[in-house]
């Protein structure tokens, strides 16, 4: 064979494989666009051709029912190729009240969190490390020698009570309890110590997000987790608290900015609890000074199948006051359901570039708005470019 047909041979052989992988690359894309679960409000079933918007997408006539008011279709490319299932379920249309107050947060977390273990001194001068190997960052300490503990100060308490005896310690890890022995050493103060960072509650500021007309909310449209340990806290008990802004540190690239203020925790600047903490965000019951305080405009929700790339606006409170800021929505992501990054946003209202530089921390749960309808909230920031960010399904908060 000359070399020229081989020549040839190759070229159409690539040719074939450059075909093949964009076919793949294709199917998969459409896969991606395409959301594992669907919610259309009752009546409106012809909302799933918003859902499914792709020219070449069809879905099978024979329906499977899961249940009352759910059921699922399985998806095709070209009326051919398999590419999903999809869980629709019909739900009433809901309002809630759309925010963007400035809230103070506390929590505190369910026994007591352990940062890392750490080397101590002892009082011979010995430096040794009682709790390594033994105890691991995002352990949970919930009883000491048969005794439950609340806080640091219990904890403390029985070590320095121990007189260097063996004590033992009930661990929750994940989601299994477990059993360790741990032996305080006695330092050069005659103090003992178990060689622990622990931590047992948290606090900060962010913003609500929506208020249900029962009273309850939802808030940051991401979990509280461990600054040190990234780990989500587990909450014992939290609550909501007066806040105020004081300044602003601008967001630059290589470093997220802030909101600065204060927190007034004294039990007459109570908001309302806080009952759960979630990647999807925090929630709980407002009071009634929460109720009066953090008042907003009643908007329907928008389904994640109406949430388009385009303009909207974000709602928050950067000086004290909540104003609305124009962005664009540039991206969405159906890809993964519980995902607090289902869309990307991109800050275009020079007002707020100029105060904050975009999107800077204590911002997180910001009302975004598009066709005057609530259909997330925002979430992250990008490290590198503090004009974007994340933004949450308000869906995926609702749930």
């Amino acid at each position: 064979m000359s070399n020229v047909r081989k020549y040839r041979r190759l070229l159409w052989v690539l040719l074939g494989c450059s075909l093949l992988l964009c076919a793949v690359y294709s199917y998969y894309m459409v896969k991606n666009s395409i959301p594992d679960e669907i919610s259309v409000y009752e009546g409106q079933e012809a909302q799933l051709n918003e859902a499914l918007p792709s020219s070449v997408l069809t879905y099978d006539d024979d329906i499977a029912v899961l249940g009352s008011n759910q059921y699922q279709l399985k998806c095709r490319l070209f009326g051919m190729l398999p590419v999903k299932t999809v869980k629709v379920q019909s739900i009433p249309r809901q309002s809630v009240f759309v925010s963007g107050q400035t809230i103070g947060i506390y929590m505190e977390t369910e026994g007591v969190m352990i940062i890392d273990a750490g080397e101590i001194e002892a009082a011979d001068e010995m430096h040794t490390k009682p709790a390594e190997h033994i105890v691991k960052p995002g352990d949970y300490i919930l009883a000491v020698n048969g005794s439950e503990i609340q806080n640091k100060k219990e904890l403390m308490k029985l070590v320095d009570q121990s007189a260097g005896e063996e004590m033992e310690l009930v661990l929750k890890r994940g989601l299994e309890k477990i059993t360790v022995a741990l032996t305080p050493v006695m330092t050069k103060d005659g103090s003992y110590k178990l060689g622990i960072w622990v931590r047992d509650n948290i606090q900060g500021i962010g913003t609500l997000t929506f208020m249900k007309p029962d009273g309850t909310y939802g808030a940051l449209g991401h979990g509280i987790s461990d600054i040190d340990t990234g780990e989500l806290l587990s909450l014992s008990q939290g609550e909501l608290y007066s806040a105020k802004i004081l300044s602003v540190s601008k967001g630059v690239s290589g470093n997220p900015g802030e909101l600065k203020g204060v927190i007034t925790y004294q039990d007459e600047e109570k908001l309302g609890s806080i009952t759960v903490n979630q990647y999807n965000g925090i929630s709980g019951r407002l009071n009634e000074k929460g109720e009066q305080q953090l008042t907003g405009r009643q908007m329907e929700l928008g389904l994640k199948q109406e949430v388009a790339e385009g303009p909207a606006e974000i709602w928050c409170n950067v000086d004290g006051e909540v104003k609305k800021y124009q962005v664009e929505i540039t991206e969405i992501n159906y890809g993964d359901e519980n995902s607090n990054k289902n869309f990307v946003i991109h800050v275009t209202d020079q007002r707020l570039l100029g105060s904050t530089g975009g999107i800077v921390q204590g911002m997180s749960g910001s009302p975004v708005i598009q066709n005057d309808k609530l259909v997330g909230a925002v979430t992250h920031v990008f490290v590198q470019d503090a004009t974007r960010g994340y933004g949450i399904f308000v869906e995926n908060m609702i749930q």
